[in-house]
């Protein structure tokens, strides 16, 4: 082989091996977790920034909408249960809201802590509910002491139920997300968007 055809081949397969890139030994999970966080009753101070925060979060697992008609189809709330009672509000593992401060949602106020979430998919309406049941993290059929998404979930732990304001948007979100929205020191907005749904709740932090 001549010197300058080796160089090519050399180049050629220096190409295939970047071109695979990082994702060359890499399992892609098809629903990575997500986080979305907030901080509340801090102050800024010109030499340290944002100090005396106090951080409310969601945990969740991100499905893609990868075409699917999501909310189209009559029997659209049993493919999103997928044989739970209620919806994961995400995917694979449990959704888990953890907040270091109390939370007024409605008329109920949680103390700072960590709660799973579901979403009850009624024919009329939407409802959002927080829960003590403990969450998984990885899953183990042997633990029913604590969920793996909504599987085995029952409603006697829930510390909140609440109808949620759906709303169509003007574009498409791929993944599921959540997010807190119009957020000041008093509360805000807790959303998830999918595809072209907003679901969302408001909340106080209580004094």
């Amino acid at each position: 082989m001549t010197h300058v055809r080796l160089v090519f081949t050399l180049g050629v397969l220096g190409l295939v091996t970047f071109s695979a890139g990082p994702f060359a030994q890499e399992r892609r999970i098809a629903s990575p977790a997500g986080r979305a966080a907030t901080q509340v009753g801090g102050r800024y101070d010109v030499r340290e920034g944002y100090v005396g925060g106090q951080w409310i979060e969601v945990r969740y697992g991100r499905p893609i909408k990868r075409g699917r008609d999501l909310f189209g189809p009559d029997d659209w709330r049993d493919a999103l249960n997928d044989g739970a009672p209620v919806w994961r509000a995400g995917a694979n593992v449990s959704t888990r809201l953890l907040t270091e401060v109390p939370l007024v949602f409605g008329t109920t106020t949680v103390a700072p802590g960590e709660y799973t979430v579901f979403i009850d998919l009624q024919p009329t309406e939407w409802i959002f509910i927080m829960s003590t049941w403990p969450a998984q993290t990885t899953y183990d059929y042997e633990n029913h002491t604590a969920l793996f998404g909504a599987f085995e979930y029952t409603p006697d732990r829930d510390v909140v139920r609440l109808p949620m304001m759906v709303e169509t948007l003007p574009r498409s979100f791929d993944q599921l997300s959540w997010q807190f929205l119009d957020m000041t020191d008093t509360g805000g907005t807790l959303a998830l968007l999918w595809d072209t749904t907003l679901a969302s709740v408001p909340f106080t932090v209580a004094p």
